[in-house]
């Protein structure tokens, strides 16, 4: 507690650079989310103040992200779909999900994984940042030019069919669930269906064109509807805001260029009684909790997100360890990547209770907050107090924000967001990889896999698959590498210096084999190899296991099954030098001593020799 107030003035005026960074990038993220302005800022105040009073990186100021945002919009997009376009209906179940997401979170860091985290592929890291980008952009073409496919009643009228099918479909299931026999009491159905209203089928008919016309494939089926119906006024906040974003940048630095975009533009809409959109209104008051997440809990209307939940918690665990890295780097600390999970899940378990999207640690944020002087903890629990206190003042303000300038905010965000590193690295990595007649980088191939399904299809499963690739070609280079190194050879060929004055003749009996690696089930295949390559003149066969440090499942029953050939073949196996790992695991399933008795196995291959010398000069003496 100490340490928390021995830098006040510095983490005071960090806390409020960053806080005030925050603010528009908070209502930029609600409001493409899909839950609004209010559950960005909400996100924004209290993922900052928990995440910084119960984390590990102390200069991190912490908060709704892009990565984390087009991960919930995915959650917010579908639930509010099951439940009839309803955002209201619909919000106890998405906030639920963000709610298990931060209890996970929780869970990763009470378990350590956050030192695990750093081993996922830079390949599925950079398409997927690279996919973020690309979202953004496309997705706020639309509200960039003022159109909206839920307003556009000749768009919405080609969906009344299919909503009032939709509509019939719950009168019977309703009718199934109160056991009506739809056949044996068909007037009932009628009744029920006489009481649609136009309302009823127009409410629905929206959700579907809304729907219909979300992510990156739905805007392209409607851009040109969209094109035909551009808001010129609308269209010129957005640009404004681009331009002044990247303008101010080359004037000066010390004053966010965001914000000085966000407070111009909307100065001049509202000064000049411009007839724009504004955002949805930021309730006034202090936040309240969203009991409904407790009394209204239902298994079955969360079940279907769980994945995405635990997507979310990784996910919000790179961001902020990734995070913390940098800001390790610029205060020369170290922080705590487990003690930083749990605050980010305190974090974002709160957040959601209150009705805010999820978040996690923000670079620029936390970069704004240590060039601005702060050092401790306090920094980012001031930048939440910050943002709760314009809450609180500027509520009514900031619900005239025209809806354009977000738009043109999140555009140069989805710019930011891409990994341009990545994009640049394409023509110079190796082409380690054939496909038919193309050679290909096999992690260009990854990044391009996660980038374009992760665009056009779902994000969860573009990282899932991403990984999956990803690991299996890991896996064949590293048994690639495995067999290039381990090989089977005559005795007398080998140039190793303890064993190049073996006996003459013995050296067309005797084989060699090196392990020179692990033995696991990527490395198996060449392993299989030694039985087909010892000649029926082989009376032994030496495995020097010197470089063998783990073998899996799979290799140790490859090896049993090996050994057990040989056996067969009246070839005795000698092992030398057996490391802990491959002795124990030989031991568990009794390979020694059942199939190789002790005497078969030796410290050093010196000890080997001797045996050798001993035993196979007997055999053949006989």
């Amino acid at each position: 507690m100490k340490d928390l107030f021995s830098n006040i003035k510095g983490d005071a005026f960090g806390g409020i650079t960053a806080g005030i960074v925050a603010l528009p990038l908070a209502l930029a993220f609600g409001v493409s989310s899909g839950l609004g302005p209010s559950a960005g800022l909400y996100g924004a105040i209290f993922i900052s103040f928990f995440a910084a009073l119960f984390g590990g990186t102390n200069t991190q100021i912490s908060g709704p992200t892009a990565p984390m945002t087009a991960v919930s919009m995915v959650v917010i997009a579908g639930i509010v779909a099951a439940n009839d376009g309803d955002v209201n209906k619909a919000l106890p179940a998405i906030l639920t999900v963000f709610l298990l997401a931060g209890i996970m979170q929780i869970g990763l860091g009470v378990v350590g994984l956050g030192q695990y985290i750093r081993y996922i592929p830079y390949p599925v890291v950079s398409g997927f940042m690279t996919a973020i980008g690309v979202i953004i952009l496309v997705t706020q073409i639309f509200p960039s030019i003022g159109y909206y496919p839920r307003e556009d009643a000749e768009y919405v009228n080609q969906f009344k069919p299919q909503a009032e099918e939709i509509i019939l479909e719950n009168i019977l299931k309703e009718e199934a669930g109160e056991g009506i026999l739809v056949l044996e009491d068909f007037k009932e159905t009628i009744s029920r269906a006489e009481m649609i209203s136009e309302e009823e089928i127009m409410t629905e008919a929206k959700a579907l064109a809304a729907s219909e016309a979300s992510g990156v494939i739905g805007t392209f089926k409607v851009l040109g509807r969209g094109l035909k119906s551009v808001s010129w006024l609308e269209l010129i906040l957005a640009l404004s805001t681009i331009i002044i974003i990247y303008g101010f940048k080359r004037i000066t630095k010390v004053v966010p260029s965001t914000l000085v975009a966000l407070i111009v533009v909307s100065g001049a809409a509202i000064g000049f009684g411009f007839d724009y959109r504004p955002i949805e209104k930021i309730p006034e008051g202090f936040p309240y909790p969203v009991m409904e997440i407790f009394t209204g809990f239902r298994l079955g209307n969360i079940t279907p997100y769980v994945f995405t939940a635990l997507t979310l918690a990784l996910l919000g665990a790179i961001d902020s360890l990734l995070t913390s890295v940098v800001a390790d780097n610029m205060t020369k600390t170290k922080h705590k990547p487990n003690k930083e999970l749990v605050g980010q899940g305190i974090g974002n378990t709160i957040g959601a209770i209150f009705g805010g999207i999820p978040g996690a640690g923000a670079t620029i944020r936390t970069v704004v907050n240590i060039n601005s002087g702060g050092k401790t903890r306090l920094s980012g629990m001031i930048a939440g107090v910050m943002l709760l206190f314009i809450l609180l003042a500027l509520g009514p303000v900031a619900s005239k924000i025209p809806a354009a300038v977000l738009a043109g905010i999140l555009i140069t965000v989805g710019i930011g967001v891409m990994d341009y590193k990545g994009l640049r690295a394409i023509p110079s990595l190796p082409k380690d990889i054939r496909l038919g007649p193309l050679r290909l980088s096999s992690e260009v191939l990854i990044m391009l896999v996660v980038l374009i399904l992760a665009s056009v299809w779902n994000l969860v499963y573009a990282v899932g698959i991403g990984l999956v690739i990803a690991s299996l070609m890991f896996m064949k280079k590293i048994g690639d590498l495995t067999g290039e190194r381990s090989d089977i050879k005559l005795l007398k060929e080998e140039a190793w210096s303890d064993e190049s004055e073996f006996p003459g003749y013995l050296k067309e009996k005797v084989f060699i084999k090196h392990i020179k690696g692990p033995l696991f089930f990527g490395s198996t295949s060449n392993f299989q190899q030694l039985a087909d390559q010892i000649p029926p003149s082989a009376e032994a066969v030496v495995i020097r296991m010197d470089r063998m440090q783990y073998v899996d499942q799979s290799g140790l029953y490859t090896l049993e099954d090996t050994l057990v050939y040989l056996e067969g073949h009246n070839i005795t196996v000698l092992l030398v030098d057996v490391l802990d790992q491959p002795r124990y695991m030989m031991e568990r399933i009794d390979i020694i001593p059942d199939l190789l008795p002790e005497e078969h196995i030796f410290a050093d291959f010196h000890e080997c020799m001797v045996w050798v010398k001993t035993n196979i000069n007997n055999l053949n003496q006989e």
